[in-house]
């Protein structure tokens, strides 16, 4: 029983890889289902979503702070499978997610360049100097998103138990590479890890509930106990307090809740 994350670029042949993994595997695979699920569960419109999770955060402009809310609903809707064990996750952001979880398996598919502008000259029918530009960009944005949000390199290979590269080893040797580390002692959870992650899954749907109230709030739980962080002026404390214990107490899991304001002098 394994979380298994692959992160992948454009024409690195990465979905292909996920789902048969978790079709030889049995388990539950996932990607874009992830954003509709958050875009029903929030009442926010996917083509939002869909560009927190993929532009780089410039794209934002002065409106960071409503990146960070979707992100954060996209978090919880991925926590909320992963929770679950038996999941194939394939996208930009899922390893980011769940750092320190023992079972998560994290791969990444890359590709040949080459391969990748042929492909892209294909499907779209332009010039080789042409798909060269969009997977730049492409690959430049995803950096930079990664980057902005969590300061770190999405192409450093110590972010990964596995990197694989889709050119000599086709995509059944990398199904198949995947599949048996997935088995391995070290991916399977234990009492440990998953209580670990069933924190994650719950700071994040509180997190999730209350971003509105305070966009830069910090929010980590272990066993049902919820400890919440953040800055406010002393004059906002009291209701401050208040709205967030208000808005977690109806949430599934949590127990109890810790919340600690910074003294600031910023509204």
């Amino acid at each position: 029983m394994a979380i298994i994350t692959i992160s992948r670029g454009s024409y690195s042949k990465g979905k292909e890889i996920a789902e048969r993994v978790a079709e030889r595997l049995g388990y539950e695979c996932i990607a874009r289902r992830v954003l509709l699920e958050a875009s029903d569960g929030y009442n926010i419109p996917e083509v939002k979503l869909v560009r927190a999770i993929h532009d780089a955060p410039s794209f934002f402009g002065n409106l960071s702070r409503k990146k960070e809310k979707y992100v954060s609903f996209i978090q919880a809707e991925i926590l909320e499978h992963f929770r679950k064990d038996n999941v194939v996750y394939h996208g930009l952001a899922g390893h980011f997610f769940v750092k320190g979880i023992s079972h998560v398996l994290k791969v990444r598919v890359i590709a040949d360049l080459e391969d990748r502008v042929r492909l892209e000259m294909e499907r779209e029918g332009i010039s080789r100097k042409e798909a060269l530009e969009v997977l730049s960009k492409d690959d430049e944005e995803r950096v930079k998103w990664s980057k902005n949000l969590y300061g770190i390199d999405t192409r450093k290979p110590n972010l990964y138990d596995l990197v694989i590269h889709i050119h000599k080893l086709t995509v059944e040797d990398a199904v198949d590479i995947i599949c048996h580390a997935a088995g391995l002692p070290q991916f399977q959870a234990t009492p440990e890890s998953q209580r670990a992650i069933d924190g994650l899954a719950l700071a994040a749907r509180v997190k999730a509930a209350v971003v509105d109230v305070r966009p830069d709030i910090e929010v980590t739980a272990e066993d049902g106990i919820v400890f919440v962080k953040t800055e406010a002026p002393v004059i906002h404390e009291a209701s401050l307090v208040q709205k967030i214990q208000k808005i977690s107490k109806n949430i599934a899991g949590v127990k109890e809740i810790k919340i600690h304001i910074i003294p600031s002098d910023v509204e």
